[in-house]
């Protein structure tokens, strides 16, 4: 029987923001008789303005099912987390949470979550885990942030990159569509301090053009599957401009328990710059899985495994009629067997 267990874990001292901040945590956990000899645990990080919800809840689409009780079933202990700011965790300052904040304030809620874990105090009943194999997985920005904790605090035996880039996340257009134009921001920019796009002259040109008119269509192409049902991506697209103008929607939208009202801007502003997190892909050591829609944000999927060049392995998975928003899609369980068997091959690395 799969039981799920809610968290709210203090990282005031980690995040080191100057007041009191929290992770809050949903943790799946198997039948312990699925467990074998030496447990998985998976932590997992949602995209920007998503909450843990994404692998909690069974999503609306052409398919049925959790993400995380689909590993848990399969004797996998899944631990999905709101990122620092997100979701249903503590508030702050958008600005204030750039990679190193958000990294930290995870790493501590996950070492805690391992330690109760490992003191069988996480549920009543459920016996101690030790010493598990442990990989993390992120989609979208949560895979730039799983890139950044690992190579900055070796969090894991195992990464899953999903729709995400090391090398260069946009998104995709459709076949004869015009591009659409982002802003490139250095890593060391803060709004509102005069930071300039490194390609201003690009996107100068862009609105030189007129607006950007195909931007929203190429993002439902790009995000969503042909097979997804349209009011499930209408209801999709409308929380990104709920989250963007938030007073223009008030009334009309109705946010579901996978999305999250607010999005780290520190982190957010550079996940579509090219190599915002490449030197720390490029220090990467342990396996890697880098699994993408066949419509997503991964400029350049068959070059993608050249970025983890210091990675004991790296695993190209790219899944058929699946956009972006992986855990909406009809092929959404082959793109978990997929990652599960990912883990399996983590497990067996670890295990030599």
């Amino acid at each position: 029987m799969v039981r799920q267990v809610e968290l709210r874990i203090d990282v005031s001292d980690a995040a080191g923001l100057g007041e009191a901040a929290h992770v809050a945590a949903s943790v799946v956990l198997p039948d312990p008789a699925l467990l074998g000899e030496r447990a998985l645990v998976c932590f997992a990080k949602p995209g920007g303005s998503y909450s843990r919800g994404y692998y909690t809840c069974a999503l609306p689409g052409p398919a049925a099912g959790a993400q995380a009780a689909w590993h848990a079933e399969r004797g996998w202990i899944f631990a999905a987390l709101d990122t620092l700011g997100c979701g249903e965790s503590s508030a702050h300052d958008p600005e204030a949470l750039d990679f190193a904040t958000v990294g930290a304030a995870a790493a501590a809620a996950e070492q805690e979550i391992l330690l109760r874990l490992a003191n069988g105090v996480l549920l009543p009943g459920y016996p101690p885990v030790h010493q598990p194999v442990v990989i993390g997985i992120g989609q979208s920005l949560g895979g730039s942030l799983v890139i950044h904790q690992q190579a900055h605090r070796r969090s894991y035996d195992g990464i899953g990159v999903l729709g995400f880039s090391a090398v260069h996340s946009h998104p995709a257009t459709p076949p004869g569509g015009a591009p659409v134009v982002v802003a490139w921001y250095p890593r060391d920019a803060v709004r509102g301090a005069g930071a300039e796009p490194l390609n201003a002259a690009a996107l100068k040109q862009a609105l030189a053009e007129g607006p950007q008119q195909g931007a929203w269509a190429a993002l439902a192409w790009g995000f969503h599957y042909d097979d997804v049902p349209q009011e499930v991506v209408e209801q999709d697209l409308l929380h990104y401009e709920a989250v963007a103008h938030p007073g223009e929607t008030a009334g009309h939208f109705r946010p579901e328990p996978w999305m999250s009202a607010n999005t780290p801007h520190g982190v957010a502003r550079l996940t579509l710059t090219p190599g915002a997190v490449a030197s720390e892909a490029a220090a990467i050591t342990v396996p890697v899985l880098s699994a993408m829609g066949v419509r997503d944000l991964v400029v350049d999927p068959l070059g993608e495994p050249r970025a983890f060049r210091s990675a004991r392995s790296v695993d190209l998975f790219i899944c058929p009629r699946l956009g972006h928003m992986h855990n909406f899609g009809s092929t959404r369980a082959l793109f978990w067997q997929r990652i599960h068997s990912f883990g399996e091959w983590c497990a067996a690395v670890k295990g030599e």
